[in-house]
């Protein structure tokens, strides 16, 4: 992540909200309807787009680069497959990242029936924490201060127990409404809530020490 770049959150408040579908001649409809159509150009370009920041979401929740490349393969696969399925009466990428979570949740199902289900280090591929969507290193002096940082979240987050983490992601680096969290998850608001008081403290008593 670039030093003195855009926060965590991976973009501007309310940037991606749900929110109502763009209208006709938005280019986001017309990608739409071209992976309607099956159109090769149309798959590239939802890749191009979205995997940069899919990947980051991914991590986020399974703290494991080599499975979230998997998952976000799966993820593209998925939504290709169910395009049709997309009523667009919503933005194209919350439908992709309900896709994307429900894949992490299976993920770590598929884990813990075979008894493997666990953390790897967050070295060497997590050198400045979450992927730099832009896939650029930032300057090494003056991102050093930002990298301890960085280092000390991503280890307070690989504490924070599954549904914890998933809550705080979906909140920290999506800036998700505690609606929106809870409609993604299938949990009220008072789950969100407490979860993310929970996940806030722990994450703030680990950064302390």
């Amino acid at each position: 992540m670039k030093s003195g770049s855009r926060p965590l959150s991976g973009g501007t408040a309310g940037e991606d909200q749900e929110g109502p579908a763009p209208g006709p001649g938005n280019p986001e409809t017309g990608l739409v309807e071209g992976l309607k159509k099956g159109r090769q150009a149309a798959c590239n370009q939802l890749v191009k787009e979205y995997q940069g920041r899919l990947l980051k979401l991914v991590y986020g929740i399974t703290l494991d680069m080599e499975d979230s490349r998997e998952i976000v393969q799966d993820v593209f696969v998925k939504a290709i497959r169910n395009i049709r399925g997309f009523r667009q009466e919503s933005r194209l990428w919350g439908w992709i990242r309900k896709i994307a979570v429900n894949e992490c949740l299976n993920w770590k199902r598929r884990w813990k029936r075979r008894f493997r289900w666990h953390h790897r280090s967050l070295e060497p591929d997590q050198e400045s924490g979450f992927p730099d969507e832009s896939g650029t290193r930032p300057d090494p002096e003056s991102s050093l201060r930002e990298k301890q940082a960085q280092d000390r979240l991503m280890k307070a987050v690989a504490r924070l127990s599954q549904p914890l983490r998933v809550v705080f992601v979906l909140k920290a680096f999506e800036d998700l409404s505690y609606e929106e969290i809870g409609r993604s998850l299938n949990i009220s608001r008072g789950t969100v809530s407490s979860r993310l008081y929970h996940a806030r403290k722990q994450i703030m008593e680990a950064m302390e020490k």
